[in-house]
């Protein structure tokens, strides 16, 4: 068995505007830098052996804030934990989103929710071959998070991924499975500190909304 903790980074000044951010590497803010912080005092609640990290520079500074916080060595980076590519509506509002490509416009570029699924559950079940037994830190991003969880448990949680939120996997026997969505680690709550996820995505949200009414 391997456990897993996906950790949304902290917040950035493009998901206080609401911007799309997706693969564009924007770097957290100070209040993200705070949340970062304030999970990897949360994490010391538990023993971990190794903190991965997706390469955007915001999961990576989360990542080694946690790292320094759980006592240990800074973050490997992966790749296949980076956040989705929004194509062309990266960096867009929701306002300006809907001006340029209403509602059931094709957004050059944009990569699928099943695509990233695949490549990053593809990537737990390859640390869990690796890491049998271990417990694991994954500094990931909402898309990212988003991803797993529709792919582990379709349709069951639909509330927000808020910046610097833990959410715990274990993996046994080749199948991944949800512990706790906003795993609270020992009863401390540190959530709701930044808008959630589909808030700051209005091009997730769309998605949010087709899928609920399927």
């Amino acid at each position: 068995m391997t456990a897993f903790a996906l950790v949304r980074h902290g917040e950035t000044d493009w998901n206080r505007a609401r911007r799309i951010q997706g693969s564009t590497d924007i770097p957290l803010n100070d209040t993200g830098r705070a949340q970062a912080a304030a999970t990897g005092q949360l994490l010391r609640g538990r023993q971990w052996s190794r903190i991965i990290a997706s390469p955007l520079g915001r999961a990576a500074e989360t990542a080694a804030i946690i790292a320094e916080a759980i006592g240990m060595p800074g973050p490997e980076l992966d790749a296949a934990f980076v956040e989705r590519n929004y194509g062309d509506a990266e960096g867009l509002t929701g306002a300006e989103l809907d001006a340029r490509y209403p509602e059931g416009a094709e957004v050059p570029g944009r990569e699928t929710r099943e695509a990233v699924a695949e490549r990053v559950v593809a990537a737990l079940h390859r640390l869990a071959a690796e890491h049998p037994g271990e417990s694991i830190v994954v500094v990931a991003h909402g898309g990212v998070i988003r991803s797993v969880l529709e792919a582990v448990v379709p349709g069951r949680h639909r509330e927000p991924i808020t910046n610097g939120s833990v959410h715990s996997f274990l993996h046994a026997d080749g199948d991944l499975a949800l512990s706790r969505f906003d795993d609270p680690i020992d009863e401390q709550s540190i959530f709701g500190l930044a808008e959630d996820f589909e808030e700051q995505n209005p091009l997730a949200r769309r998605e949010e909304g087709r899928e609920a009414a399927r």
